[in-house]
């Protein structure tokens, strides 16, 4: 509960105990992102569904791949014409790797020093919770125009299917903008960067490793091309430049396969690179991409391998301006809040944001609980406090959108 200056009618009735405390339920479920497993997010999404149902959200359940439910509810204001908001997230987590290396019950959801540990803490189950129980206020402090669509999405750890469903639909051709709540350290963040992920088989002659002028080995020229990604990432900071809050282009090699451990006297025929470009707004990624291609082909041809190059994924960089009424809704809110203005930052990777502009022209702004860099890392925590001040202002930058979308007309 939230009474002193600037407190609003919502504040009173925002139930951060149980925004806390559904946070702990969403991190005690391993929903992690693992391929083969039967079910994922199945487990928060009835969670979630449940709570949907007691505040009489109307809601779907849809399964966008066998086990990996999307959870969208349309909260209707009842105040009359207006926008259409969404609030955004997701429920699957990446594994926890070694319990061994954490210091506390990885899914323990334990709270301790003004902290809640454990995997999806922070990335971003806190978010969800947040997300739920600040526009459930907003709800009960009495009506407001247009309405807001809350999804909770499966698959952002991976291939983004949710997301990739959901802008598919009918539903997300009537939203006027998404706040997306991932964790990012009280940030506005107006742009994230892309994403590219490339696979390079390279192909050479299999030899005993007592003969090697016989072979033509894909490792030493895969080292090779390893080396030469430096080249690419300089050309690439020189060619499109350096962003404000998102930086430069990078080009990080993060897999090197090639041989049997079992078998030390083989050169053998095959291997594989994996590179993971990174870029920025304005970048041209069929132009990146083909310099990558035509750099590892210039290295391998050295050693006599041949490469073939693999876009197993490829994301846009993307950018909202900070003039759009999303984000004034949103800086308002946290201004409101916090009393002083929040800085802008960008996303360093990719969230489901960015599929949701790719694929259905929907404008995003990132903003949630969490440390913009504690994701994925062992001992991932939240700030308790942050769950509570995060709703008040999901909240707020509602009421100020879709207020401020009624006088103005659409969104």
């Amino acid at each position: 509960m939230h009474s002193g200056p600037g407190a609003q009618p919502w504040d009173s009735l925002l139930d951060t105990e149980a925004a806390i405390a559904f946070t702990q339920q969403l991190v005690r479920l391993r929903t992690v992102n693992s391929e083969g497993a039967e079910a994922v997010e199945r487990p928060a999404a009835e969670l979630v569904s449940d709570l949907f149902t007691r505040f009489g959200w109307e809601h779907t359940v849809t399964e966008v791949a066998p086990g990996r439910p999307n959870v969208v509810a349309v909260v209707e204001g009842g105040g009359g014409p207006g926008p259409t908001l969404m609030f955004e997230g997701h429920t699957d987590v990446v594994t926890e790797g070694d319990p061994a290396d954490w210091s506390v019950d990885p899914y323990g959801a334990e709270i301790r020093d003004g902290r809640m540990w454990g995997r999806g803490t922070a990335d971003m189950k806190s978010g969800v919770a947040a997300m739920i129980h600040g526009v459930r206020a907003l709800q009960q402090a009495g009506p407001f125009p247009g309405r807001v669509v809350l999804g909770v999405m499966a698959d952002e750890e991976g291939m983004m299917l949710g997301a990739k469903a959901f802008a598919a639909s009918p539903l997300a051709g009537e939203v006027d903008g998404v706040i997306v709540c991932e964790p990012e350290g009280y940030e506005v963040c107006t742009s994230a960067r892309g994403g590219i992920r490339l696979r390079l088989d390279l192909t050479g002659v299999m030899a005993h490793g007592a003969m090697p002028q016989e072979g033509r080995s894909p490792i030493a020229a895969g080292a090779r091309i390893v080396e030469a990604m430096d080249e690419v990432q300089g050309w690439a900071t020189a060619r499109f430049g350096s962003h404000p809050h998102a930086g430069s282009v990078t080009v990080t090699p993060t897999v090197l396969l090639g041989g049997d451990p079992d078998q030390l006297n083989v050169i053998p025929a095959h291997g594989v690179v994996g590179v993971d470009v990174r870029t920025i707004p304005g970048t041209d990624h069929a132009e990146l991409t083909e310099r990558v291609r035509a750099t590892a082909e210039r290295a391998a041809d050295a050693f006599g391998v041949t490469v073939d190059l693999t876009v197993v994924d490829d994301r846009p960089a993307i950018e909202i301006p900070e003039d759009h009424p999303v984000v004034r809704g949103l800086v308002a809110a946290h201004t409101q809040v916090h009393g002083s203005a929040p800085a802008f930052g960008a996303v360093p990777g990719t969230t489901d944001g960015t599929i949701l502009t790719r694929d259905a022209g929907l404008p995003t702004v990132v903003y949630g609980p969490g440390g913009k860099w504690i994701a994925h890392q062992k001992d991932e925590y939240v700030e308790v406090r942050e769950i509570g001040e995060y709703a008040r202002v999901y909240a707020a930058a509602a009421h100020h959108f879709l207020t401020e979308g009624r006088k103005g007309g659409a969104a």
